[in-house]
Order: structure tokens, then C-alpha cells, then sequence
């Protein structure tokens, strides 16, 4: 089993920047980045494998950009020209495969969630 711990959320004004940071307990392969903002369904951001491939849902290419260190384990979602709609609690996720690379049933370990707050 894989723990997940996200860090670095906060309050930020629109057209600033966040770097999140997510820390696995074990080695992972594919990992994402979801989001769900109040209300609303946990959506996919972006996604990266362990060579450093990366692909991003289109609603956000060219603002964020994930990467990793494997030798830490941990993956980081840098989310710059931060807008309004971007307020969500984003969630690392570990692949699981069987679904779609998108799909939240494709992710079978979670962690707790960091919130981004962006004001206008």
C-alpha cells in the first residue's frame, strides 16, 4: 500500500503561482493530479510515468506543469498565472491502470488533498 501526502496549497492571488508537492511512501509509476472544486466532480490535471512523459488535460496546458524526482518519490504540480477557476482540492493519485488515463477509477491510492484558493 502507497501513502500520499500533498503539500503546498494555499491562498493566492489570481496571476500568481503555487508549486504543490506530493510524497509517496514507495516507488510509483504513473501518477496524477486531480482536482474537485466545491460542488463539482474530481476532475483530471495531469498525469506523469516514471520516465518523465508527462500529458495534461486541455483546460490547463501551458499553466501547469508536472514533474518528479524519483529518487524522493515525489511528483510536483507547478501551476502558474493562477486564475480563479483554477480553486479546487487537487489530489495525487497512483495509476492503477484498467480505465482510462483520466478516469479516477484508473487511480487506486489517494491522498488527503491540498486546497488552492485563488481570489480575483
Amino acid at each position: 500500500q502507497v501513502q500520499l501526502v500533498e503539500s503546498g496549497g494555499g491562498l493566492v492571488q489570481a496571476g500568481g503561482s503555487l508549486r504543490l508537492s506530493c510524497a509517496a511512501s514507495g516507488r510509483t509509476f504513473i501518477m496524477g493530479w486531480f482536482r474537485q472544486a466545491p460542488g463539482k466532480e474530481r476532475l483530471f490535471v495531469t498525469a506523469i510515468n516514471l520516465n518523465g512523459d508527462t500529458y495534461y488535460a486541455d483546460s490547463v496546458k501551458g499553466r501547469f506543469t508536472i514533474s518528479r524526482d524519483n529518487a524522493k518519490n515525489t511528483v510536483y504540480l507547478q501551476i502558474n498565472s493562477l486564475k480563479p477557476e483554477d480553486t479546487a482540492v487537487y489530489y495525487c493519485a497512483v495509476r492503477s491502470g484498467n480505465y482510462a488515463l483520466t478516469n479516477t477509477r484508473g487511480y487506486d491510492y489517494w491522498g488527503q488533498g491540498t486546497q488552492v484558493t485563488v481570489s480575483s
